[in-house]
């Protein structure tokens, strides 16, 4: 049997770079996995793929409906749907700011709350929340996304508390730079791209960016029942970034 076998679980912008690596890995771990993405069509292989918007409350519990209603449970909920966001402090204005906290961090809350009716009912539940570097370490013109990850990690160890007398184990990942589309963006953007790629890898220790199949396989960890004891951690797969300190190459 797999590690996943029988059990069924949720991630959101499941669709494309992180997020459908996760649902691809849980799929081959024996999940059936349901995605939640704006983009629904562009989900990979997987037992359903519904559209939803994180940020609309309705559009969560109407999903988490369906989910429950199609398989009868479920386990497992990643949160990984998110957006970028670059600049200082003074670089976007209130909206943006409640823009972006409206879906990293409140749409954890509202998929969370919707699925706990259900995660209260399994033997193995299992809550996996995207974090990021920028939770752990300042970087340069992050102001507003360093922030939202930050409330992350603090999200991830109070559900952790909340529920651990419940059986539900809550847990994030907290990933490096990782080579995904977002990035390849933001490298898009860059007067020298190349040199842009560069300086990103040097700043990992393991010299390279983070690919989306290592950080699928932490949180494939995370939820499976293998790690029964592990709630209200924060698994970082950065190449050593939060905690090395290494001389220059």
């Amino acid at each position: 049997m797999s590690a996943l076998d029988g059990l069924v679980a949720i991630v959101t912008g499941g669709a494309s770079g992180i997020g459908a690596a996760i649902a691809a890995r849980l799929t081959a771990d024996g999940a059936a996995v349901a995605v939640f993405d704006l983009q629904p069509g562009e989900a990979g292989a997987v037992e359903l793929a519904l559209r939803v918007d994180v940020a609309d409350d309705a559009s969560v519990r109407d999903a988490v409906a369906e989910v429950a209603e199609r398989f009868g449970r479920i386990d497992i909920v990643v949160n990984n749907a998110g957006i970028g966001a670059s600049g200082g402090v003074e670089d976007n204005g209130d909206d943006e700011w409640h823009r972006v906290f409206d879906i990293n961090v409140v749409g954890i809350a509202r998929v969370t709350r919707a699925a706990l009716p259900h995660l209260r009912r399994s033997q193995t539940a299992a809550v996996c929340n995207v974090a990021s570097i920028a939770a752990t370490a300042g970087l340069p013109q992050r102001a507003l996304y360093s922030a939202t990850k930050g409330a992350v990690l603090s999200l991830t160890r109070a559900l952790a508390a909340d529920h651990v007398r419940e059986g539900i184990r809550v847990n994030a990942v907290n990933p490096g730079t990782a080579d995904t589309p977002w990035v390849e963006r933001l490298l898009g953007q860059s007067s020298d791209p190349v040199a842009e790629r560069a300086a990103l890898e040097a700043r990992q220790p393991h010299g390279r960016l983070v690919s989306a199949d290592e950080i699928a396989d932490a949180v494939a960890y995370l939820v499976s029942p293998r790690a029964g004891s592990t709630t209200g951690a924060a698994l970082a797969v950065d190449g050593g970034m939060s905690g090395l300190r290494v001389r220059p190459a």
